[in-house]
This record gives C-alpha cells, sequence and structure tokens, in this order.
C-alpha cells in the first residue's frame, strides 16, 4: 500500500515537473494576452470599420461625380436618339454622360454626423483600452487562482509525506508489537484520504492553468508553468494609499470605461442634431453634359429640272386672250448618307446646371424617427453610464472591505498554523511515547493541514484585493 501511494506521489511530481520547462510570470502573462487575445484582435478591427464610417461621412462633404456611357442596337419601332423621333430603321447607337452633384447646406446634418462619427471613432479605440483592462484583469484573476491551487498543492503533499513519515514509524512500531495493528491500519486509511486529496490539488492545478491558457490563446497542450513568487514578498500599497473614496476619483481619469462613456455620449448627441437635420429642406448644385450617336442614314432631297413644261393650271389674259400659265419641271431625287462619329458627338453636345430644393414633407415618418431614437440613444448611453459609476464604486469598495476582511483572516490564520503546528508536534511525541491515540493524531495533523489552507487562502486574497485597488488606481497589475 505504501509503495503504491508513492509511485502515485512520484508520477505527480514527474508531471508537474514535465511543465517547467518555460516560467510565465504575470506580467507576461498579461502582455501575452493583449497581444495575442481574440477580443482584442475583434475590438480593433471594430476600430477600424469605425474609421472606415468616419471616412465615408467627410467625403460627404464633397461632390459627387459619375460617368456613364452606353452601346446598343435598336430594332422594330424604337426612338433614334440623336433626334428622338420614331424610326423603323436597325440602328447602333452610343453615348456618354458627366454628372456631378453637390451638397452646399442642409442645416449642419452633414456636418454633425462627422463629428459624431469622430467622437465614436475615439470611443472604439478607447474600448480597445477597456477590453485590455479586462483581459489584464481576468489574467491576474486567473494567474493567481492558479497560486492558490500550487500553494494548496503543496500543502497537501506536505500531509501525504507526514502522514507517510507517521506510517513508517508505526509499521515498524506494530512488527515490534508495541502498537497495534489497529493503528496502522487507522494510518493506511489517512494516507489514502491525503492521497486522494493530493491527487484533487493537482487536478486543481491542471484545470486553473488550462483556464489560463484559455485566456491567453494557447494551445491546451503546450508545455506551461507559471511562476509561484512568495506571496509574503509581493509588494502591496498599504491601506492608508489605498482608501476607497480616493482610488473611486483615480479611477474616475485613469479607468477608459468612463471616458468610454462620455465619448459616446457625445457621439449620440452629434447623431441628434444630425437626424434633426434630416427634417429640413437640402439645398444642392448639379451639373452634367453628354452627347450620343447613331449610325442611321439621314435622307437628303434634291431637285432636279426635267427640261419639260408643265401647266399650273393658272390662266393669263393678254390682249383678250387667255394663254396657260406653264413652269419648268422638276423631280425629287433622294439621297442618304451617314454624319460623321465626331460631328454627331459635337452637334449632339449637351451641357447643364442648376439648383436643386430637397424639402421633405411627408417620409412615413422615417426622418422623426430617427430623431426619436437618436434622442433615446442619448438617454441609453447616460444610464448606462451612471450604471457603469455605481458599479464601478461599489467594486471599489467591495474591494477594498473583502481586502481588510481578507487581511484580518490573514492575521487569524498565522496564529491558527503556528496553534495547529505546536499541537500536531506535541502530539505526535505523545503518539510515539504510546500516550496518543491514532484518531487524536491524526485529529490534529488534519488540523494543521485546513489551517495552513486556509492561511493561504486569505494571504492570496489579501493580495489580490489590494492589487485590484492599485489597478483601479490606474498602476496596472503586476506581482513585482
Amino acid at each position: 500500500m505504501t509503495k503504491k501511494i508513492l509511485s502515485i506521489i512520484v508520477c505527480l511530481c514527474i508531471f508537474q515537473h514535465a511543465f517547467s520547462q518555460e516560467i510565465w510570470t504575470l506580467k507576461r502573462s498579461v502582455e501575452y494576452a493583449l497581444a495575442n487575445n481574440i477580443s482584442v484582435r475583434q475590438a480593433d478591427i471594430q476600430s477600424r470599420l469605425t474609421a472606415l464610417t468616419l471616412k465615408q461621412s467627410r467625403q460627404m462633404k464633397y461632390p459627387s461625380a459619375s460617368v456613364s456611357g452606353s452601346v446598343g442596337v435598336n430594332a422594330g419601332r424604337s426612338i433614334d436618339p440623336t433626334t428622338n423621333l420614331f424610326t423603323n430603321t436597325q440602328l447602333l447607337s452610343t453615348g456618354f454622360s458627366l454628372s456631378s452633384a453637390m451638397t452646399v447646406f442642409n442645416f449642419f446634418s452633414i456636418k454633425n454626423n462627422i463629428e459624431g462619427s469622430r467622437y465614436d471613432l475615439e470611443a472604439s479605440r478607447v474600448n480597445i483600452e477597456k477590453i485590455k483592462n479586462d483581459i489584464a484583469m481576468n489574467v491576474a484573476t486567473a494567474y493567481l487562482l492558479a497560486l492558490v491551487a500550487q500553494e494548496q498543492e503543496n500543502i497537501a503533499r506536505v500531509s501525504v509525506e507526514q502522514t507517510l513519515q507517521n506510517l513508517e514509524n508505526t509499521r515498524k512500531r506494530v512488527d515490534a508489537g508495541a502498537l497495534p495493528e489497529l493503528n496502522l491500519a487507522e494510518l493506511e486509511a489517512q494516507l489514502a484520504r491525503d492521497s486522494s486529496t493530493l491527487i484533487a490539488s493537482n487536478n486543481s492545478v491542471r484545470q486553473n492553468i488550462l483556464q489560463l491558457k484559455a485566456l491567453l490563446n494557447i494551445d491546451a497542450g503546450d508545455p506551461f508553468v507559471i511562476a509561484s513568487p512568495p506571496l509574503e514578498q509581493i509588494p502591496v500599497q498599504s491601506f492608508s494609499e489605498l482608501q476607497p473614496e480616493a482610488v473611486y476619483n483615480l479611477a474616475l481619469t485613469n479607468l477608459p470605461q468612463q471616458k468610454m462613456n462620455d465619448l459616446r455620449i457625445l457621439a449620440a448627441k452629434k447623431f441628434v442634431q444630425a437626424a434633426r437635420g434630416q427634417m429640413y429642406p437640402a439645398f444642392s448644385l448639379f451639373a452634367g453634359m453628354g452627347s450620343n450617336y447613331a449610325n442611321n442614314k439621314t435622307p437628303v432631297v434634291t431637285r432636279q429640272p426635267t427640261g419639260t413644261l408643265d401647266t399650273t393650271g393658272a390662266k393669263v389674259q393678254i390682249n383678250g386672250a387667255f394663254y396657260d400659265v406653264v413652269t419648268p419641271g422638276f423631280t425629287n431625287v433622294i439621297t442618304t448618307h451617314g454624319v460623321p462619329f465626331t460631328t454627331q458627338m459635337s452637334d449632339n453636345f449637351r451641357q447643364n446646371i442648376g439648383v436643386q430644393v430637397n424639402i421633405p414633407l411627408f417620409n412615413n415618418g422615417s426622418a422623426r424617427t430617427a430623431w426619436e431614437r437618436s434622442k433615446l440613444n442619448v438617454s441609453s448611453y447616460e444610464l448606462q453610464k451612471d450604471q457603469d459609476l455605481l458599479t464601478l464604486k461599489q467594486d471599489i469598495y467591495k474591494a477594498y472591505n473583502d481586502a481588510v476582511s481578507s487581511f484580518q483572516q490573514f492575521n487569524a490564520g498565522k496564529k491558527s498554523v503556528q496553534t495547529a503546528e505546536k499541537a500536531y508536534q506535541f502530539a505526535q511525541k505523545r503518539y510515539e511515547l504510546g500516550l496518543l491515540s491514532t484518531i487524536d493524531l491524526l485529529t490534529n495533523q488534519n488540523n494543521l493541514t485546513r489551517a495552513r489552507m486556509e492561511l493561504s487562502q486569505s494571504q492570496v486574497d489579501y493580495v489580490f484585493k489590494l492589487k485590484l485597488l492599485e489597478f483601479y488606481k490606474g498602476q496596472g497589475m503586476t506581482l513585482e
């Protein structure tokens, strides 16, 4: 039984050692997460999209221009594009046009839309910093949880070693007939429980490491081990430097969440003014030019003399006599010819320029609805800001109160461990002299193990809550 337990412990140590190829500090973990976390990448893409929106909004100040051209074949009854007359002749036609327009005044809708987009872009960039802060917080939390798990694994390993030592001593005394075999069985049962606790602690370490890897976007199978600095050597500020009201006032200035809320409110207010401008007339300038060509044949009618005289039916009286009025005979000769391309393009060239006024009278309420919706967006962002301020203050005060409580528990835990160690030492000496039962010895040992675990938990809680307050002050999250 003892050899089996020893084998388990050796395997656990080998498993733990396999991951000790590279040490990850909290600072390195946070920096790696900020460079590789998917949420940061998504926020960066969203910021780029917002920048494109601002770029498009700015382009609205400038004239629009477009060139169009066409070529086609007309057959059957159609309209000649060069004469606008109906024709039954098949023809090939082509044309081009250039048009331009520019809004000169629309009650500052374009200007406010640009300003709103600019504030939106600034908010999206600040949002990247907020997400980075959140990730740093999550990484620090996961890192410290892994530290707690490792510390408790070490405590569980020490408990196994103590039980093993007592087991070997008891076995010798049982073999010598100094103690009954019941004592040996009780210690073997305790060793099994301690080994189970060690295995569970080791699994807790691995689970916390996996959680940390997920935050860092590291493959779950990659070697990974965190640095385990002594908790008592981690520098922390005093409670007098971390008073909650002072920390809260600094957080309002340093944390990106508040800046982002202010920028979004400013952007929403500009969008309200832009939406309101859409309900008023807009004045625009427009201009254009174009030309057409068709390969149809133009009929040309010419009159040629026939060499004969034709009567007109009229009479003229001369000296009392009436004579027929005649005229030279002519015949109509019809010929066709095409007009050259350059000539037609020149002859059909057209231009236009003017001013356009667009007065929105009724558009199914879409403009007014957009205006009302934009005003509600402002109210929503203002409420979100109030909620974030309330949550921030509650979090800071809670972190401070938790730090005070954990510090008190830590001090009490140190005394508890000292008392439990003395009690265990006395119990072990009495057990070796045969003055104490195995159950009483194990009770003292379990009390010591529990006191040590509670001490490590309260110490990490105390350090983390103080680091959290330092983080709210804008000093980042580090254990150095």
